[in-house]
């Protein structure tokens, strides 16, 4: 039941770094995958590599996957990029909203953070997604039938510990949890709940997923203390992530709407 033959998946974000990891989990149990994402030098990198894994495109055939470099932040494109893809596919079954931004000034003390960025973060995490359900999430409706999948976070459920970042390096830089991101992430929650209300009748299902920490190059220190948050005592790894997208997109989940499943160790339980 957790196979997804015939169904077609829309994921934005799809060429980010869970995006990936998502995209190619949906491929192997039988999706049919509309990759959207707004960078598209990073998705032609991504799209490579699925076709070096002799994965094929539906523009060359039985491909099962397309690629779409799309700002979702521009309505009139999501409704062009929905009239595409009705033409190659039919009607979308399933849409994961994963797409997240980070401003320039992502780590920006609280009292220093710009509004400009706060705005911009906003836009993309809950704005975007918001419009992304318009347009599809609606045309399901209509059909009485589909899956709703929100990325979420952590950090939109409990506040981030701020001890864990003294001393923690990513990528060469000092990091920490904005509270635009927890804000805005705990704002997708609140859309997920209302809409699984709104569309519960009409056969709508919409969920979200709350992904821990993924081990993806922080120091030590940080690794360190992460893990120490953590009833199984480590991060994530990022395969470990993408099954719950599968289920959750699956007729194995038929009865499921409006919860959100938290994979992260059992972080938030303390």
């Amino acid at each position: 039941m957790s196979e997804l033959r015939n169904k077609t998946v829309l994921i934005t974000g799809g060429a980010g770094i869970l995006g990936r990891r998502i995209v190619r989990s949906l491929l192997d149990n039988g999706g049919r995958v509309a990759i959207v994402d707004v960078n598209a030098e990073v998705l032609v990198a991504f799209t490579a590599e699925l076709e070096r894994e002799g994965r094929t495109d539906a523009a060359r055939g039985p491909g099962r996957w397309s690629a779409h470099a799309v700002d979702i932040t521009d309505l009139a494109a999501l409704r062009d990029l929905q009239q595409h893809l009705r033409t190659v596919w039919g009607d979308i079954d399933v849409l994961i909203n994963n797409a997240a931004a980070k401003s320039p000034n992502f780590f920006a003390p609280f009292h220093e953070f710009p509004l400009q960025d706060w705005e911009m973060v906003f836009e993309t995490n809950v704005t975007a997604a918001m419009q992304c359900c318009q347009v599809f999430g609606h045309a399901m409706a209509e059909r009485g039938e589909g899956s709703i999948i929100n990325t979420l976070s952590i950090y939109g459920i409990v506040a981030p510990d701020q001890r864990i970042y003294e001393g923690s390096i990513y990528e060469g830089r000092a990091i920490n949890t904005p509270a635009v991101y927890s804000a805005s992430k705990a704002a997708l929650w609140g859309l997920t709940k209302y809409l699984a209300a709104y569309w519960g009748a009409r056969n709508v299902r919409v969920n979200a997923v709350t992904p821990g920490g993924v081990e993806s190059g922080q120091n030590d220190t940080f690794k360190m203390r992460y893990a120490a948050r953590v009833p199984m005592g480590r991060m994530a790894r990022a395969e470990e992530l993408p099954g719950t997208f599968v289920y959750l997109a699956s007729d194995a989940a038929s009865y499921v709407t409006g919860q959100n499943i938290c994979v992260d160790g059992g972080l938030t339980v303390w």
